[in-house]
């Protein structure tokens, strides 16, 4: 956390390149969502997501990542979800550089590519505590709680 992240060059599924992370440009926060079409509470999450993410758009953007092999399965799934509109990977790498291990997990990175918080986010109030620890310079969602109580 707080340290430059490795710039990773993925893909999204409508074929536009996108580099995550690295010295960035000091553009949008870019919040990263990591799903999957076999997770029924990440499917619960994404219209929240999109809503949360949509309140904050003056400062950041949403993207989508996941992995597997079965590219038609994640076709239908962003189809199904209705996120078309927003760039979604396919990626095991940028799930490993990131430490994911369950979902759903965001990530948040700023205009400089600084890795500002990330963690497991089951509601709103986690994503929303994830923004916070951010704004907030704490590392975790569960650093943040726990700064709470």
């Amino acid at each position: 956390m707080g340290e430059i992240t490795e710039k990773i060059r993925v893909t999204s599924l409508d074929g536009n390149e996108f580099d995550i992370g690295g010295s960035g440009d000091g553009q949008n926060i870019k919040f990263i969502l990591f799903i999957s079409p076999t997770c029924p509470v990440c499917k619960e999450l994404v219209p929240t997501a999109i809503a949360l993410i949509g309140s904050e758009a003056q400062r950041m953007e949403l993207f989508f990542a996941s992995d597997g092999e079965n590219m038609q399965q994640h076709k239908s799934y962003v189809t199904d979800l209705e996120i078309t509109d927003y760039p979604y990977f396919v990626s095991e790498r940028l799930g490993l550089a990131y430490q994911v291990s369950k979902l759903p997990f965001a990530v948040l990175i700023d205009g400089d590519g600084v890795l500002r918080s990330k963690g497991l986010v089951n509601t709103r109030e986690h994503m929303e505590s994830l923004i916070e620890a951010m704004d907030t310079g704490v590392a975790t969602v569960q650093e943040y709680v726990g700064l709470q109580s």
